[in-house]
């Protein structure tokens, strides 16, 4: 099972497709996310992700934009496209019931609470 974290690099990767490198991917989780992302916990888990098959990556060619530094780019594998559809699947289950899951059921309150 994949991370939160984890879940939200392989997303991120997946709706840039060509444009996935990290800082793209980096902006994508930040401003779509709500939440800070530092690009050593990015990259850390860019990593992680590539060792377990899920994630492919290669250096891209060098751009004046970014001072003649390449691009670290990112591609989702086939096992990674797997991984991240089991997490989504497995967060939509275990939300049924849940007022915020948008299903209109109210959330039940404990006694005492």
């Amino acid at each position: 099972m994949l991370g939160e974290f984890e879940y939200l690099i392989i997303s991120a990767a997946a709706g840039l497709g060509e444009q996935a490198y990290g800082a793209t991917i980096r902006e994508k989780i930040e401003s779509t996310g709500g939440r800070a992302c530092s690009i050593g916990a990015l990259y850390t888990t860019i990593d992680r992700l590539e060792a377990k098959g899920l994630i492919r990556t290669w250096m891209g060619d060098a751009t004046a934009e970014r001072g003649g530094r390449a691009k670290r780019m990112v591609e989702v594998t086939p096992e990674g496209v797997r991984a991240a559809t089991s997490f989504y699947e497995a967060v939509m289950r275990v939300s049924r019931g849940a007022a915020w899951a948008g299903n209109g059921t109210p959330a039940r309150k404990r006694s005492g609470v």
